[in-house]
Order: C-alpha cells, then structure tokens, then sequence
C-alpha cells in the first residue's frame, strides 16, 4: 500500500511541476506565476501543494535542478554518441539545439533566473551552470589530453557561447536556428583551436625551461 501512495504522490508533484513548466513562455517569468494558477493547470486542490512544496520558490528551485540535470543529461548522451564517431563539436551543438526545441521553457528558466531578483534562484542557476561547465572541462581534459587550467578556460568559454547562442535561438524561425548552430559550431571551432595552440605553446615553453 505504501508503494502505491509513493507513486501516487510522486505523480501529483510531478503534475505540479509540469504545470508550472507549461505556463512559463516569452511572455510568461516564473515570478509572474501564482500556486493558485499552478494547481488550477494541474487539476489539484491548492492543500495538495504545501503536500510537495513549501512555497513557490521550492516550486521553482526544483524547477532550476530539472532543467539543469536535464541539459546535463543530454550531453553525457552526445558525448557517448560522440565516441562511437563523429564531430564532438557538432553532435554537441545538434544535441543543444535539439534541448532548446523539446525544453525551451526549462532554458528560458535558467536564463531568467541567471540574473533574477532571488539570490537563491541565481545561486541555483550558477550552480547548475557550474556543474555543466566542470562535466565539459573533465571531458575536454581526458578526450584532448589538456591540462586542468587550459580545459576550464575553454569550458567556460563554451559555456558562454552556448548559452548566448541559446536565448537567441529560443525564439527563432527553424531557418534562423540552423544559422545559430552554424555560427556556434565555427565560434566553439575557435576556441577549441585556439586550446590547442595554447597547450603547445605551454609544453613549447615548459621543455625549453627544462632545457635551461
């Protein structure tokens, strides 16, 4: 019996963040978003939120850590997809482009958020963006052999370019979406370019020191 009131109540909170996801648009923050709203496009009861959550900010929290590991997701996946061949860089972007399309409101929350009015909800965004940026620089590192220092500046160069590239893409033409992700895979080409002759020059410069 326990079990099936486990899932049941997983299935109600579930309900409650889906519809908080369903109503946040261009036009639509999170902060604009009321419980009453959110219960109503749930079908539940309003006591049934202070059941899954203490407040909306609770709400929206756990809305920044699913979207966050979300995206994080998809990109372990483009990288396993990367290892059995093809660009990294260009699988990652098709796989970014592709989370923009399926969880626009989830990115659209993490980029409002990024520079909102609650510090909880920054703090929750940078971290999320911070583990994304770190999973990057751990691949970076062991896939092109650069050190920890190289890897994080190209990572978060990345990191940079991808979510810029983003919130343009977010309300864009499918055409216009195609340019994007062509511009974002030459700009992410420079930067991976420009790691690599930096490591060079590094080792250049380590060996004639250890010539002197």
């Amino acid at each position: 019996m326990s079990g099936i009131r486990a899932k049941q109540k997983e299935k109600t909170r579930r309900l409650l963040i889906d519809a908080a996801l369903s109503q946040l648009s261009a036009d639509r923050s999170f902060s604009s978003l009321s419980l009453r709203e959110v219960t109503k496009e749930a079908g539940l009861a309003a006591t049934s939120f202070y059941r899954h959550f203490t407040d909306m900010e609770e709400l929206g929290l756990t809305l920044v850590d699913e979207a966050g590991l979300t995206l994080r997701q998809l990109m372990r996946q483009a990288r396993q997809r990367i290892e059995k061949g093809g660009s990294v860089i260009q699988i990652s972007v098709k796989t970014f482009m592709e989370f923009i399309e399926s969880n626009g409101n989830e990115f659209r929350l993490l980029l409002r958020e990024r520079s909102g009015t609650s510090a909880e909800f920054r703090a929750a965004v940078n971290r999320e963006i911070r583990y994304f940026t770190m999973e990057l620089c751990d691949y970076l590192q062991q896939a092109n052999k650069l050190d920890a220092e190289i890897s994080y500046l190209q990572a978060n160069a990345a990191v940079t370019i991808v979510f810029s590239t983003g919130a343009e893409a977010l309300d864009a033409t499918p055409e216009e979406r195609v340019e994007l992700a062509q511009r974002m895979i030459t700009q992410l080409r420079f930067i991976a370019r420009g790691a690599l002759d930096m490591a060079q020059r590094k080792q250049q410069s380590e060996t004639v020191n250890d010539q002197g």
